[in-house]
């Protein structure tokens, strides 16, 4: 039986959905609040000022039960807010973390005259749509080996009015040629490819739900690095910058790689002060 009775406030059933999710979310009460306000289909500001009152939705049951299940909040109401914008997500693309949001700022503070982005491993778009929101001239090309991520990628452009300026395109950068027809150089390279160890356990929100294709890349998470970075010089303009998003113990292997191929590298760290992003240009 639910931990909430019909006829309930908003209030009451948040409280009791709280206490229900604490064992499966360290967020359970904004956890309970955001789903509550799906429910009401209002935001979450006015259902706080206004809703609180209000008798409790019925399908607000189910949603609760689902993140019981460990199911992303972000996958049951399909929406993300990153770097202030809102992104549609589902289960073909991973959820946009903030901490990504310091890949998008390092990017407009390197080229803020950037005109051609590349964005590799696009997922809902993300990445590449928050940096040219923010640059009125640029134009951006989102590639995916993912068809689904895609249809989200594209759909989020389409919703952001964004459309005209950002092509998604199929491409995977293992496959010989796969750049060829994306119309490089390009001033900017945005890029956060898979990077989790296979032998690592993930929480059962992330493992159970996000693809798997984009989250797994080898026994120490090099391999799509090893693919990719060196790629990068040849798909640079002439001053291009490239952000690379790696995980927090892989700073030096993956500079280690650019170096390699003549790439010099700069760390910029996350709201945690933990290794997020290298900044690759060719060096001097």
């Amino acid at each position: 039986m639910p931990p909430w009775m019909p006829d309930q406030t908003v209030g009451e059933a948040i409280r009791a959905a709280a206490d229900h999710l604490a064992a499966t979310s360290d967020t359970a009460r904004l956890d309970a609040e955001v789903l509550m306000a799906h429910a009401l289909g209002c935001s979450r500001s006015a259902m706080l000022l206004s809703r609180m009152r209000d008798t409790a939705p019925d399908g607000f049951t189910l949603l609760v039960e689902r993140r019981a299940e460990h199911e992303p909040v972000a996958y049951i109401t399909g929406q993300q807010e990153f770097f202030g914008m809102p992104f549609a997500v589902g289960p073909d693309v991973l959820i946009p973390r903030g901490d990504s949001e310091v890949l998008v700022e390092a990017a407009l503070t390197a080229r803020p005259d950037a005109h051609r982005v590349l964005d590799c491993g696009t997922g809902s778009g993300a990445l590449l749509l928050a940096v040219i929101a923010n640059l009125p001239e640029a134009t951006g090309v989102g590639i995916d080996s993912s068809p689904g991520a895609l249809a989200v990628a594209a759909g989020n452009a389409e919703a952001l009015g964004l459309a005209s300026r950002a092509r998604m395109a199929l491409a995977d950068w293992h496959a010989p040629g796969w750049a060829e027809a994306l119309g490089g150089p390009f001033d900017l390279i945005l890029a956060n490819p898979p990077y989790v160890e296979t032998t690592l356990t993930l929480d059962r929100s992330v493992a159970g739900y996000e693809p798997a294709s984009a989250l797994y890349s080898g026994e120490l998470g090099l391999d799509d690095y090893l693919v990719l970075v060196p790629q990068l010089p040849g798909l640079l303009a002439p001053g291009g910058v490239a952000l690379v998003e790696i995980g927090h113990e892989q700073a030096e292997a993956v500079a280690a790689i650019g170096a390699k191929c003549g790439l010099s590298s700069r760390l910029h760290r996350d709201l945690g002060n933990r290794p997020r992003v290298l900044e690759f240009s060719t060096a001097a």
